[in-house]
């Protein structure tokens, strides 16, 4: 327990003290979100969160290295390339935070933000942090994919769980929360198979966005900018170092990726390109609805932290499916009804894709 507990108090202090010394170079850096347009915030709200959630979690995992010596044994052995996967995440986190940090400063186009997240990928699936084999919830029997099929979907996953929860990052604590619950569930579930070394990544996420939080929390001092995707990347590179646990993943985020792929289809069909951002995400429509925004942030952590324990709980594959269809068709057929009641002008909605991501 106390590995375990330096590396959480160590996480949460960084945050803590790197926080207020992001606030301040994003102010001595004019790196601000300014409201107009979709964005309903009062001033100038700095939005260099990224550095200091980069800046505590490597910090922390840097520390969990010192403390590794302290933990038990794994009851199945250590394994050889733990390290290996621990240095691919910790090496793309720097990396995307870094870009972040110049989309951030520059407004990068869209075709660059998407370079530095293939690059990232690219970093994981190197450093064996891959979908490489699922358990088949009809036959509870292992399908192992051909190594053409393991690029593909680890890509399709982790550039895809950047974007959701950079499309996630649009209320005040929203985003830095469900990633708080998200990581609550990977240690957890690590923690329950004899991950012992690999826990202390999660247990490091989770106490930094948890130190984090009481700046982000409405009303925000300081906006995640383009650390929703360094987020985004460590939920994703995390939950396939705890065993590729993409159903666990799925269950707990089944909101906002419903979210993402509903605004996919609503936008081709409407002819308009993905770099539009807009408020018809589901976040925003109840807000817009008459939800405060704390009431809004509260019913996603509810549900985010229902479906997480329904996904430790549940040991049936078959019903985990079950309950990620379930939820997948609830929220489509809400945003459909929810999309016919509040039809919006595009030049209420829209705003370039360099806007998305720095908050509401």
């Amino acid at each position: 327990m106390i590995a375990f507990l330096v590396v959480f108090i160590a996480a949460f202090a960084l945050a803590l003290a790197l926080t207020p010394l992001s606030i301040q170079l994003s102010h001595r850096w004019d790196i601000v979100a300014r409201p107009g347009g979709r964005r309903k915030h009062q001033g100038n709200i700095p939005k260099l969160g990224g550095l200091a959630i980069a800046g505590a979690f490597l910090g922390s995992a840097l520390i969990s290295l010192l403390v590794r010596q302290w933990l038990p044994p794994p009851p199945e052995g250590v394994d050889p390339k733990e390290m290996t996967r621990f240095a691919a995440v910790c090496i793309g986190t720097l990396i995307i935070a870094l870009w972040g940090f110049l989309d951030d400063r520059f407004e990068l186009p869209a075709r660059v933000q998407y370079v530095g997240q293939l690059i990232v990928s690219v970093i994981a699936i190197l450093g064996l942090v891959f979908i490489e084999r699922v358990m088949n919830p009809f036959t509870d029997q292992i399908t192992v994919f051909p190594w053409p099929l393991v690029w593909g979907l680890t890509l399709f996953w982790l550039i895809g769980m950047m974007n959701t929860v950079n499309f996630l990052d649009g209320l005040d604590g929203l985003c830095t929360g469900v990633s708080a619950i998200v990581a609550t569930v990977l240690v957890v579930h690590m923690l329950r198979v004899g991950q012992y070394g690999p826990a202390l990544l999660p247990l490091a996420l989770l106490g930094t966005v948890l130190g984090f939080l009481p700046f982000n929390i409405g009303p925000a001092r300081i906006f995640l900018g383009s650390g929703a995707i360094t987020l985004g990347y460590l939920i994703g590179t995390l939950s396939l170092v705890a065993g590729a646990r993409v159903a666990t993943v799925l269950l707990v985020l089944g909101i906002p990726i419903v979210d993402v792929a509903w605004q996919i289809v609503n936008r081709w069909r409407h002819g308009r390109s993905m770099s539009d951002a807009d408020r018809n995400h589901l976040h925003f429509r109840l807000y817009d609805l008459g939800m405060s925004q704390r009431q809004v942030v509260l019913l996603y952590w509810g549900f985010c932290a229902f479906f997480g324990v329904l996904a430790l709980l549940v040991s049936s594959r078959i019903y985990k499916l079950i309950a990620i269809v379930a939820i997948g068709l609830l929220i489509f057929g809400l945003l459909t009804a929810l999309s016919r009641k509040q039809d919006r002008p595009l030049s209420e909605t829209s705003l370039p894709l360099k806007q998305r991501g720095k908050r509401s």
